[in-house]
Formats: C-alpha cells, sequence, structure tokens
C-alpha cells in the first residue's frame, strides 16, 4: 500500500479494521482511502472498487493452513468466493489488472522436487485448494474478459509490521517474549523458502508495470533452509535460545520447499534482503516493541 501510493497511485485499502496510519511524503497527507468492513460482504466490495479503478492487489485470505484443515467452509468463502467477487468486480468496472497472492501449496503433493510455475496442481489441504482455485478463476477471467491476472506464489513471507501473523517467524519471535515453548513438528528437518516482506511488495510492483505477464509466478528466496536451521538463526538474532519441543507431525504438511524463482527475475525481479539480515531486522523491531511496551 505504501509503495504503491508513493509511486503516485490512489490506493484504496481494505480492512476488517482500522490500519496503521502513514504518510507518502513528509509534507503531505498519505493519499490513502481506507474502507473498513469484511470483502464477503458485497457492499464493501462495491464501495472498494468503484468505476475508473485500474488495477486490484487481492492480499487479503485466510493463510494459516492447519486451521483450513479444521474449517474448509470458512476458509473457502474467504479464499475463493471473495477472489471471485473481486475478479467479477473487476469485470464491471473494466479493471484490467489483478495480482492474486497465492501459494506453493496449490502444488502440494506434487512437492516433491524444485517447484516451478508448470508443477502440476494438486494441493493437500483446503488452504491450497483455495488458493489453486482462484488460480483458476484469475486464467479464466483473463482469457474470457481481458482482466489481466497473476498470481504470486509466495513461499514464507517474514518481516517488519507483521506481530499479528501467526506465521512462523512472529510466533517464534511471541515465544521468545513471553518464555514459552514453539513446537516443532516432525524432526524440523522439514525446509521451507522465506521471502522478505520488502521482496514481496516489489513482486507486487513488478507485476503491475508488466503489462505482458500473466499466470503464475514464483516469488522466493531461491534457497531453503530447515525449521531448526531457522530457529538458530531466531536465536543468534535474539542473542538467547529458545525453549523448543518436538511433537508429531501433522497432516497436510509439504515435506519441503524448494522453489525455482528464475521466471520472476526473468521479469526483472529479484530478492534483495538475505534471511539473517531480515531477520536480525525484525528482531530488532520487536525488541523495540517490547521497549515501548515496558
Amino acid at each position: 500500500m505504501a509503495a504503491l501510493c508513493r509511486a503516485g497511485a490512489s490506493v484504496v485499502s481494505v480492512d476488517r479494521r482500522p490500519a496503521k496510519a502513514f504518510r507518502c511524503h513528509p509534507d503531505g497527507d498519505h493519499g490513502v482511502t481506507v474502507v473498513l468492513g469484511d470483502l464477503k460482504d458485497h457492499a464493501v466490495v462495491e464501495a472498494s472498487v468503484e468505476t475508473g479503478t485500474k488495477a486490484i492487489v487481492h492480499l487479503a485470505a485466510q493463510t494459516q493452513v492447519l486451521r483450513s484443515i479444521e474449517d474448509p467452509q470458512g476458509t473457502f468463502d474467504n479464499n475463493v468466493v471473495v477472489t471471485g467477487a473481486l475478479l467479477e468486480r473487476a469485470r464491471q468496472v473494466g479493471a484490467t489488472n489483478f495480482v492474486l497472492a497465492s501459494s506453493n501449496a496449490v502444488v502440494g503433493a506434487g512437492a516433491s522436487g524444485t517447484l516451478r510455475e508448470a508443477v502440476p496442481l494438486e494441493p493437500l489441504t483446503p488452504y491450497g485448494a483455495t488458493k489453486a482455485a482462484g488460480e483458476m478463476l484469475l486464467s479464466c477471467y483473463n482469457a474470457a474478459y481481458g482482466v489481466r491476472g497473476v498470481a504470486l506464489r509466495f513461499t514464507n513471507v517474514y518481516g517488519p509490521g507483521m506481530s499479528e501473523k501467526d506465521s512462523i517467524v512472529p510466533r517464534l519471535l511471541r515465544i521468545a517474549a513471553s518464555g514459552g515453548t514453539f513446537d516443532v513438528y516432525g524432526d524440523g528437518q522439514q525446509v521451507r523458502d522465506y521471502v522478505n516482506v520488502a521482496d514481496v511488495v516489489s513482486a507486487v510492483i513488478t507485476s503491475l508495470g508488466q503489462p505482458g505477464l500473466s499466470g503464475p509466478l514464483v516469488i522466493g528466496a531461491g534457497f531453503s533452509v530447515s525449521v531448526l536451521e531457522l530457529i538458530a538463526l531466531v536465536e543468534k538474532a535474539l542473542g538467547s535460545q529458545l525453549n523448543v519441543r518436538q511433537i508429531p507431525a501433522k497432516a497436510g504438511e509439504m515435506p519441503a520447499v524448494i522453489v525455482d524463482n528464475s521466471l520472476a527475475r526473468s521479469w526483472g525481479w529479484a530478492p534483495s534482503v538475505g534471511l539473517e539480515e531480515g531477520i536480525a531486522e525484525v528482531a530488532e523491531e520487536w525488541g523495540a516493541k517490547d521497549s515501548a511496551a515496558s
């Protein structure tokens, strides 16, 4: 949102809760219209996407893989119904660019090797299935109605400003702050690719600025580390040891996420934030939060 605003775009932001205010320029307003509401409400969709809208960046979703197993219907409503409503609204108002936050969970069972855009869709969980469905809707609206769609298949996103997320990096830092125990599923050797939120922002900007680009695009750092290695990086950044225990693995987890980001690189995108550097930045932000709260 901030990057689009600072690039000169007129931005409408939709959220169920008020977002933290910011300014695009030191001497001016932030230039963002905020709509509060749930995108499952058609009136909110209409208020958010008015005639004259040129592009939609759709980041809203139920993002927790294991929770999707417990609530498949809620995950479907949040991830598929809302995506369909936004695409239909894009068609109605003539918006011709649509960027969807997708995931490599769409390939699921096909994740035995390096993940590329051409790996067949075979999701293991309702979350992965809903993201795959979103990609199919995107393809349909691209072909039938000229709504150019890019599905950014993010790996594990982390970075500053993510204190309310339930992904692994914020969870580790919450555990460190509380003195609690972090549960490692299985042996902790499952590997994941971690992409910094700054690189996610640049991927969105790249997608909007490339009219010839459409379809899925893998967005990741291009190298993977195990859960135990990630824990060690967090401990190094914090200068303290975490309480960790191993518990049985849960169904639906991909054993490995190793991605090839060469297609994204060919369109001019490249990751710029190293994992150790990025973890240190997040740890510093959380230290500042703790200091402010005490």
